[in-house]
């Protein structure tokens, strides 16, 4: 399977269990890696038969700054079966980062990675 990464996509969220990350909110930042099939895209040199990356940037970046969710893990289910709506794309790795977590003690980042396949 031939892969479209996307990395590093930042946007500001109010997902969080605590009231002061539903309130003031955070960036969260997201690596996607779309699985699927570029042969023909590639032989044909025609954006119809791949993903459109920057559609789905802006479509990851909707939802983290859509609703807010309690869990990074439901954040990540979201942005996951998104990125599956494209016909195209058969698999798709999440990573969502969450480098402004509110833990007591020093750390550089916290980070759920899930990885959804089409059914």
């Amino acid at each position: 399977m031939d892969r479209v990464a996307l990395r590093g996509l930042k946007a500001r969220g109010h997902h969080g269990v605590f009231p002061r990350e539903r309130e003031e909110g955070q960036t969260f930042i997201v690596d996607v890696v779309l699985g699927l099939d570029i042969r023909a895209a590639a032989a044909d040199d025609d954006l119809e038969k791949t993903v459109h990356y920057g559609v789905v940037a802006e479509e990851v970046v909707a939802v983290v700054k859509g609703e807010p969710v309690d869990l990074v893990e439901t954040l990540a289910e979201r942005i996951a079966q998104t990125c599956l709506k494209h016909e195209t794309v058969a698999e798709v790795e999440v990573c969502v980062h969450k480098p402004d977590a509110p833990i007591s003690v020093p750390f550089d980042d916290v980070t759920v990675t899930i990885t959804r396949r089409r059914v």
